[in-house]
């Protein structure tokens, strides 16, 4: 298992950042390895967050002087996307099959979590995110039928969109993660606009779907100085809580979006209009 370090930052000194210092903080251009389990550790909420494509071996996630506990979910807990082939996770030795689409919510307390493909050649690519936890809730499986859809969005604002919430009070019981897929139809671009903020909660995109040629303008910052991050396929971006969240793109993607922080209300926003950016 690869970890990598993340700290957080002051608005203010964000301002002066320049791109390739805005990219080296916020942006994860690689987040699937094939063959490897990779982790970035934000100190934003430590919020723990990457990727796992294994092949011919199971991956297992490692607990150790990184986290302070012996296992990594004695004091965390887990949500988990698959992207890729079909695959499996096993928690504490029991499996659950997850398809391309599938999510799991996995408690705090687990001793064991390893990661494995059905296919080698066609493995899984696991997206994780974890946070720390307070209390034990029981591990659950969840398809993209057994998420909660919310769509949202108009086509005269180019964002019609369907939200499917997995780790949410609506789906199942978690500490603080909140997790989903947002699907945009067709002619839609921007996942989200105007902006908002989420003043009590961290967000982290992982954009996937995007052909070759497609990027994303992720912003980035607050609204009256805001910046932009351009994205391919499959990389991630941390939004602190004082930082604007949306995006729009040059073609058609979809993204894995999870939260952590003080409260698990999904509408707890606060809203920005046009002219409140700049």
């Amino acid at each position: 298992m690869k970890l990598e370090t993340r700290y957080s930052h002051h608005p203010e000194d964000v301002k002066s950042y320049d791109t390739e210092a805005l990219r080296r903080h916020f942006l994860v251009e690689q987040v699937f390895v094939t063959g490897e389990l990779k982790l970035v550790y934000t100190h934003v909420d430590r919020v723990v967050f990457g990727g796992a494509v294994p092949t011919t071996q199971a991956l297992a996630l490692e607990g150790g002087k990184a986290f302070g506990t012996p296992s990594f979910l004695d004091r965390r807990e887990l949500g988990v996307v698959n992207l890729g082939g079909n695959g499996s996770v096993l928690v504490d030795g029991q499996a659950y099959a997850l398809a391309n689409g599938d999510g799991l919510y996995v408690g705090m307390g687990t001793q064991t979590v390893a990661l494995e493909s059905d296919d080698a050649a066609h493995p899984a690519k696991f997206y994780l995110m974890s946070c720390p936890a307070h209390a034990s809730y029981p591990t659950v499986r969840i398809t993209r039928a057994d998420a909660n859809p919310k769509k949202l969005g108009s086509p005269e604002t180019c964002n019609v969109r369907t939200i499917y919430q997995y780790v949410h009070p609506a789906v199942c019981k978690s500490c603080q993660l909140v997790m989903g897929v947002t699907v945009l139809e067709p002619g839609s671009v921007w996942n989200t606009y105007p902006p908002h903020t989420h003043e009590r909660r961290m967000e982290v995109y992982l954009y996937f779907g995007m052909s070759e040629a497609t990027r994303i303008f992720h912003l980035h910052g607050q609204p009256a100085e805001t910046r932009h991050i351009v994205m391919a396929n499959e990389q991630a971006v941390i939004s602190p809580s004082w930082s604007i969240h949306s995006g729009v793109g040059s073609g058609p993607y979809s993204f894995v979006w999870g939260m952590a922080g003080e409260n698990q209300t999904f509408d707890d926003m606060d809203g920005l209009g046009p002219n409140d950016l700049k």
